[in-house]
């Protein structure tokens, strides 16, 4: 395979991801600023955030069946369009609801963009190179949700909403236009996984996929949790919304680097199972001191530990994934896997508050996260060994 071509096809396309990261988690940092700028409750300020894992769990399937029928050059490519033409209402700042509509778009567009990734790295790298490539794809994921976090609330305070809003919104197209003009098919790409292919419509429905799906649903359910009200729990330590954000951007630049390192790892030791174990171990072991601590430099470094180990989970999920359905329908299993995943993010960003209560701090929606976390290790233990050695 053209090694110059594979990467440049992968970074363009990790870049679309980033993006699309980006625009999600630009309000996540700014709840407070919204509620007061708007006049709305905080659970309808975290709607500009939840309305994306919502949307996510109803277009994964049609975005995922598109993947396998179109290809991800096309799908990802509208998707990228449409994205950036949302992206545009936003500048349109004077209403609550104005906002809400560009993050309905953006929303709409995120599963085209981000299911594209398994078929894509099939269609490029060969199996003993897919955690890693899968890994830097997730990177530019991590890259975008760093960027939301910490840098949007520092350019609002700069420059304002509306030139904020402005400046992504042209980043977006011009994102847009990249992807079109250089991502295409590996032209050299052999058709040899016509094997495999037959036999994955039915593994679509079995023990070995099923498991991965309940663990995507747990692990970015946690995850989607821990971002969105992260700003509310730190707050009771003497965390304020820009400090949050930056212990946010630590937590994800962690996770940029355990995303190229874990699966890499992976790739080496052709295993994929022990790291997976690792990573939910680890992420168990920090979430409890991150979230509850008063003292700064223990939450930094917990957060950046959870991090390390439990972002580039994802990965090897999405890997194991695409390995066990074949090339044929990686879409459609990455879609399901996604689309577990945010009903994961959706149900637990829902029932946080609620476990909160009238409580002054998050402390039983914390040990919530803890437990989640507990269910995830455990349930790692069973996953399948997708690698051959």
């Amino acid at each position: 395979m053209p090694s110059s071509r594979r990467w440049l096809t992968l970074g363009v396309y990790s870049l679309v991801v980033a993006l699309s990261q980006l625009l999600w988690l630009n309000f996540a940092p700014l709840l407070s600023m919204i509620q007061s700028r708007y006049g709305v409750s905080e659970l309808l300020a975290s709607a500009l955030v939840l309305v994306f894992p919502a949307l996510y769990v109803v277009f994964s399937l049609p975005a995922g069946a598109l993947v396998d029928a179109r290809g991800y050059r096309f799908t990802v490519g509208a998707g990228a369009a449409l994205m950036a033409a949302a992206a545009c209402v936003r500048i349109f700042d004077g209403s609550f609801w104005t906002l809400f509509a560009g993050q309905l778009g953006i929303a709409v567009a995120q599963p085209f963009i981000v299911n594209g990734i398994s078929k894509l790295v099939s269609d490029w790298f060969r199996d003993d190179e897919g955690a890693i490539a899968t890994g830097l794809g997730t990177m530019g994921m991590f890259l975008g949700m760093a960027a939301g976090m910490a840098a949007t609330p520092a350019l609002v305070a700069a420059v304002g909403l509306r030139a904020t809003m402005a400046i992504f919104a042209a980043i977006s197209i011009a994102v847009a236009i990249v992807f079109v003009a250089v991502v295409h098919p590996n032209s050299a790409r052999v058709a040899d996984d016509a094997a495999t292919s037959d036999a994955a419509p039915a593994r679509l429905g079995g023990a070995p996929l099923v498991t991965l799906f309940v663990l995507a649903f747990l692990g970015l359910g946690v995850f989607n949790g821990l971002t969105t009200w992260l700003e509310g729990i730190l707050a009771p330590h003497g965390f304020d919304a820009e400090r949050a954000g930056l212990v946010g951007g630590a937590l994800i630049v962690a996770g940029i680097a355990g995303a190229v390192v874990i699966p890499a790892l992976s790739d080496r030791a052709r295993r994929r199972r022990p790291f997976l174990i690792l990573c939910a171990a680890m992420a168990l072991a920090t979430i409890h001191p991150l979230c509850t601590s008063d003292r700064a430099a223990v939450v930094f470094i917990a957060a950046a530990l959870h991090g390390f180990f439990f972002m580039p989970a994802f990965a090897l999920l999405l890997e194991m994934c695409a390995q066990l359905s074949g090339l044929a329908n990686a879409g459609r299993a990455t879609s399901i896997l996604m689309m577990a995943g945010n009903a994961g993010g959706v149900v637990v960003i829902v029932a946080m508050p609620l476990v909160k209560g009238a409580a002054p701090d998050f402390h039983r929606a914390v040990l919530l996260l803890v437990a989640l976390l507990a269910a995830t290790t455990a349930l790692a233990l069973t996953a399948p060994e997708t690698s051959r050695r």
